[in-house]
């Protein structure tokens, strides 16, 4: 079994920046697809990034890419998503999830953090 932790939301400006942090426990962490999904108010969970067990393949959203990141950190058993040039749009719960594939889809991961809440005022 695997526990997820977020951490690093908050309020930001718009055009700001904000890191999230998502850390693992309770499993091989190096075994995992990691991604990242968010959910607005009022809307379905959407795809926002996955990275491969290694790290050296990642895949984003179209709204996510040339502004997010993904990273992790085997030896910390961390994910990162580094989120720059935020909009208001990109308000949302932001979840951290493990799976066995790199699919874009929420049913393909096992485990789910709590979340974090990320508000972009603008």
């Amino acid at each position: 079994q695997v526990q997820l932790v977020e951490s690093g939301g908050g309020l930001v400006q718009a055009g700001g920046s904000l890191r999230l942090s998502c850390a693992a426990s309770g499993g091989t962490f190096s075994r995992y697809f990691m991604g990242w999904f968010r959910q607005a108010p009022g809307k379905e969970r959407e795809f926002v990034a996955v990275i491969s067990w290694s790290g050296s393949i990642t895949y984003l959203s179209d709204s996510a890419k040339g502004r997010f990141t993904i990273s992790r950190d085997n030896a910390k058993n961390t994910v990162y998503l580094q989120m720059n040039s935020l909009k208001p749009a990109d308000t949302a719960v932001y979840y951290c999830t493990a799976g066995k594939s790199g699919a874009i889809t929420s049913k393909a991961y096992d485990y789910w953090g709590q979340g974090t809440q990320v508000t972009v005022s603008s």
